[in-house]
């Protein structure tokens, strides 16, 4: 071998020798788990997850809140529903008490005119009681104990009844063959209800 080819040889030599070294160096930089673009593809992937469940969470919270609030809301309103529903049927409570409080205050003041029609009806003669003007008078009696009756004013039962103290007012105690004892056997002013309530008392007699 001459001169000129082990020179040539040598140059060879020097210019592969940099090549093999700097391969692995290059292959390491590159990519120290042999996947750089696999890698940086999931690490993106999962920073973008993270971001999208942090995002999704606060969206929840808000939800949860809103949510909350109108359960709130909606109970604050079902409460003043009540409230006025028992506002407005105590309002019409009242206002039919004071109605018939009025009512039965009117009737109390009607109940001695019917008492004096009973009692000139009663003084009337027999032969009398065919006269155009006692025909009359009946009549009127009459009319005023229907329209009274029309508006829930009935008379009590007295006569016969076992006593009431609820309905009747006791002012004396006669012997009696014909009822037992603590049996109303006369009456002597009739009572009146106005829609179950009592107007004013029977004023009658019990058997002792």
């Amino acid at each position: 071998m001459t001169e000129q080819e082990k020179e040539l040889n040598q140059e060879e030599a020097v210019d592969v020798n940099p090549t093999e070294a700097d391969s692995p160096k290059e292959a390491e930089a590159t990519d120290t788990c042999g996947c750089t673009g696999e890698c940086e593809a999931k690490g993106e992937s999962a920073g973008s997850e993270k971001k999208a469940s942090k995002k999704q969470c606060k969206t929840d919270k808000k939800e949860k809140q809103y949510k909350e609030q109108i359960e709130q809301l909606e109970d604050k309103v079902k409460r003043q529903l009540a409230e006025f529903e028992n506002f407005r049927n105590r309002t019409e409570k009242e206002k039919q008490s004071m109605f018939e409080l009025g009512a039965k205050s009117v009737i109390e003041k009607m109940l001695p005119v019917v008492d004096n029609f009973e009692r000139g009806l009663q003084t009337v003669p027999e032969d009398k009681k065919e006269d155009p003007f006692v025909d009359g008078m009946n009549h009127i009696y009459k009319q005023l104990l229907t329209e009274l009756e029309s508006i829930g004013v009935k008379p009590i039962e007295a006569v016969g009844q076992e006593f009431d103290p609820n309905l009747h007012n006791a002012v004396m105690q006669v012997a009696s063959e014909e009822y037992e004892s603590g049996i109303v056997a006369q009456e002597l002013l009739k009572g009146y209800t106005y829609r179950d309530s009592v107007v004013r008392h029977t004023m009658v007699a019990v058997v002792e």
